[in-house]
């Protein structure tokens, strides 16, 4: 609960803030009149898909300019190689007239600027995928990931920038996190690249809500609400707002704009704003479900945790290349864990669903073979190799960073209130990192000063977590950490009902096609494989719902014989399908709770 204090001196930073923002804009603007950087994006035929920038840069001092476009955005860790999507790049003096330049890299065109002061820069940025990450252009949206479309001066990365956005004819709104210019329509000011680059645009006719929190305007941008109540979504986005900037108890904005499109997947998190798609907000009920506001807490926590509490390892950001780091997730997934907290301390979970949630966390990487092979610091670093580039064979080699770290920082969050006679918790870690290191010495934090942090406010050796959970595959003791608060996990392994071979299948017009084949299971040991074609099973024409028949009606003893075609060659295995084992890792109050536990259960979870 947000004390009454704490809101007042969030009201009065953010009006400090405020009343000083003037001097330091006009400042900025004054200060590079010597040199300026002023980009113009039009979409005058949506339907090309093309977005045309042109870019004036003036008060050239070197004698050699390399414009350079990022090859990924902060956030979503996967080479994107947004050059590809470059067409009719052109450089003329002031005078109109073509100055030569040169291609040297995938991502960077040099010009000669000796003896020129000012060059004008065009190009075409062909968008038309649909992704947080991606730029997207018809005659219905205008979407500009901002490092897909910019391109910066090597070496001046820190210089202000300013962005004028001309729509096309039939869009009637712009939607951004970035500053307004005062006095010119569509025409905002960004203090430098990192800044331009965290702050997506949206183009077209989505509805305009806003609402004020703290003195702090919010704007919900969004393309299609149907019928959902206005004022119930309102009040929702309100309570997670307030509950979450409640937890580090200041606001690093001035204001914040919710992106919300139609039609897509997935959201990607900024300091001031974030882009998501809302397919799953259509609701009879007028409301959107827990399952969509948990979405928006997580991408919203994210402008705490990773904006501005993240390793030193994301930022200052090289776009040229992947940015390493083995903490992905905290970064990420302990932003999953807070999802949970926030929507119980805001009303919407009960315990008993925060706990539901955690078990879907833990049994979703602890079921999967991929468990015995990679730990969650392997899986942050090598997300570059696996994000949103999953195979037939992730799941046997890897696991999901997002829900180790969700069941790590709940580990750690009950171990830090059990050692501090719950007195402290996990949210004094956020607010230690966030006041040291994005304030105080303006930069991210190592491996070790974070471990450091965890175990000054815990007051105790963390080793356990640190050298064992994180850094190898070795088996958690959930028991003990839930036992910290009362609570019981479910971890023996059961069967499950029907017979398994570890393969799946799915039904490609007259071929039953393997999608996938588990580690070490029988279809495995077998020597089925992901896209054979089953043609018979049992001497019958394979069907996907023959599939499903036979292992119904399998009488144990018996071998199921399955033939099977890849590249002309046909095989024939026998197969002896089993009972598979899981653990269910159900999390449950436990009888006779002692009061030391009731403190920590209940200074966890409302």
């Amino acid at each position: 609960m947000k004390s009454p204090f704490k809101k007042v001196k969030i009201l009065f930073l953010s009006l400090l803030i405020a009343f000083s923002l003037e001097p330091v804009f006009c400042n900025s603007i004054k200060d590079a009149s010597q040199s300026a950087i002023v980009y113009t994006i039009s979409m005058e035929n949506p339907n090309n898909h093309y977005f045309h920038i042109s870019m004036v840069y003036s008060g050239i001092k070197d004698e050699e300019t390399e414009l350079k476009m990022p090859v990924w955005t902060p956030g979503y860790y996967m080479i994107m190689d947004y050059p590809k999507n470059v067409l009719n790049f052109r450089v003329t003096d002031a005078s109109g007239k073509d100055l030569p330049w040169k291609k040297t890299e995938k991502n960077k065109w040099k010009i000669n600027t000796a003896g020129i002061r000012t060059i004008n820069v065009s190009y075409d940025v062909y968008a038309f995928r649909v992704s947080v990450a991606d730029s997207f252009l018809d005659d219905g949206r205008g979407f500009i990931s901002p490092t897909g479309i910019y391109m910066y001066p090597a070496g001046h990365k820190d210089h202000p920038v300013t962005v004028s956005i001309k729509p096309y004819e039939k869009f009637r709104e712009v939607s951004t996190g970035l500053d307004p210019v005062p006095g010119k329509e569509y025409t905002y000011y960004a203090p430098d690249f990192d800044v331009l680059y965290d702050c997506p645009i949206l183009a077209g006719n989505q509805e305009i809500l806003k609402f004020e929190s703290g003195g702090i305007p919010y704007t919900i941008a969004a393309e299609n609400l149907g019928s959902l109540d206005r004022t119930e979504l309102i009040n929702d986005f309100r309570r997670i707002v307030e509950t979450a900037t409640s937890i580090v108890g200041e606001i690093p904005y001035r204001h914040y704009t919710f992106i919300m499109m139609n039609n897509g997947m997935g959201g990607l998190e900024h300091t001031n704003s974030m882009a998501v798609f809302t397919n799953r907000l259509n609701s009879e009920s007028g409301r959107i479900g827990n399952g969509w506001l948990s979405f928006i807490a997580h991408e919203f926590f994210h402008l705490y945790n990773v904006k501005t509490i993240r390793p030193i390892d994301l930022g200052p950001f090289d776009y040229d290349k992947e940015n390493y780091t083995t903490m992905l997730w905290f970064s990420e997934g302990v932003t999953s864990y807070y999802e949970n907290l926030i929507l119980n301390r805001a009303g919407f979970f009960t315990r008993e669903d925060v706990m539901k949630e955690m078990t879907s966390s833990i049994s979703a990487y602890e079921n999967i073979p991929g468990h015995h092979f990679q730990s969650v610091a392997a899986s942050s670093f090598d997300s570059w190799m696996f994000f949103l580039n999953r195979s037939e064979n992730t799941a046997n080699t890897t696991i999901s960073y997002y829900d180790k770290g969700c069941a790590l920082g709940m580990l750690l969050d009950l171990r830090i209130r059990y050692e501090s006679g719950s007195k402290k918790s996990l949210d004094d870690v956020m607010r230690t990192l966030y006041t040291t290191y994005y304030k105080g010495k303006k930069r991210g934090f190592t491996d070790k000063e974070f471990r450091d942090v965890c175990e000054k406010t815990a007051g105790a050796s963390l080793s356990e977590i640190f050298d064992s959970y994180i850094p190898t595959t070795a088996e958690i003791d959930y028991k003990k950490y839930l036992g910290y608060a009362g609570l019981s996990i479910d971890t023996d392994p059961v069967e499950t009902d029907g017979y398994w071979i570890g393969a799946e299948v799915r039904q490609n017009g007259d071929d039953l096609v393997i999608t996938r084949v588990e580690w070490d299971s029988p279809a495995w040991k077998a020597g089925l494989s992901a896209q054979d074609i089953i043609t018979e099973i049992d001497g019958r024409k394979a069907s996907q719902n023959l599939f499903k028949e036979v292992l119904e009606k399998y009488i144990p003893g018996n071998k199921i014989f399955f033939k099977t075609n890849h590249r002309d060659i046909i095989n024939e295995n026998g197969i002896t399908p089993v009972k598979k084992l899981t653990r269910s890792f159900a999390i449950r109050p436990s009888s006779g709770i002692t009061p030391v536990q009731e403190a920590v259960l209940n200074s966890w979870l409302k």
